[in-house]
């Protein structure tokens, strides 16, 4: 997959954003806040700003954050995503819900635990575990302690709970998940928020890939918002000609 096009002709969807390659020598993975004029930080708030009409238009406010296979760089995308959201002046929280390879902590600067998991163990409340960032509307909610059975966590009922509660207290809940094809946990996710965003890694996912992830997607009720480009080649996509 490495274009739009290509995008449409596999898995009949929008593409919402594409967002180039970072160059080497990029200080971290929060590049709307290390770099915020580069092109590749002014894809994400085009990205903000096309997903905020399908989250108008559907009325949204939680959302899953996924990928096809792991590497396609959805958690820096997700943390991006949420960053110029927040900039935005929307009340934001980021929730680690990668309970087998969680990062929202390291990218924020902040400590794993206590987290989700020890919120779901009755060992903290979610006020006490809920973080600040260094980005003022921006929470953190990281993963916590590792549990040994991270689907059955997300399919429960106070997993239902949860979004519930967030939703409630935030404008938009941002879900960072596994990768759809080797574990259940994002369909498991997706069915609980019904809207996801789909992370594809330009010139590195295969279309066989991206056609057994939706037939994994299609067992749920969950909306396909659309599609982050991701990683695209210096030049290419509709965004960069601007520079």
């Amino acid at each position: 997959i490495k274009s739009s096009d290509d995008v449409s002709r596999v898995l009949q969807l929008s593409t919402l954003g594409n967002v180039m390659r970072f160059p080497k020598g990029t200080k971290g993975p929060l590049v709307v806040v290390e770099s915020p004029r580069a092109p590749y930080a002014e894809a994400y708030r085009n990205l903000r700003t096309n997903l905020q009409f399908s989250l108008a238009v559907d009325a949204a406010a939680a959302l899953v954050v996924t990928s096809a296979e792991p590497n396609e760089g959805k958690s820096t995308t997700i943390a991006n995503l949420a960053t110029v959201m927040a900039q935005a002046g929307k009340r934001v929280i980021l929730v680690d819900t990668d309970l087998r390879r969680p990062t929202q902590h390291q990218f924020f600067g902040a400590p794993a635990e206590p987290g989700l998991t020890d919120v779901f163990l009755n060992e903290q409340t979610l006020d006490e575990v809920i973080r600040e960032t260094a980005v003022p509307n921006l929470h953190l909610l990281p993963c916590g302690k590792l549990p040994p059975n991270p689907a059955e966590l997300l399919a429960s009922p106070w997993m239902d709970k949860l979004v519930a509660q967030l939703k409630e207290r935030y404008d938009i809940v941002l879900f960072d998940s596994p990768p759809i094809l080797p574990v259940t946990d994002a369909v498991l996710l997706a069915s609980k928020t019904q809207h996801l965003l789909w992370v594809i890694s330009a010139g590195g996912t295969r279309s066989d890939a991206l056609r057994r992830a939706k037939e994994g997607l299609a067992q749920v009720e969950a909306k396909v918002l659309g599609v982050v480009l991701n990683r695209m080649s210096s030049g290419s996509g509709y965004g960069y000609y601007y520079y």
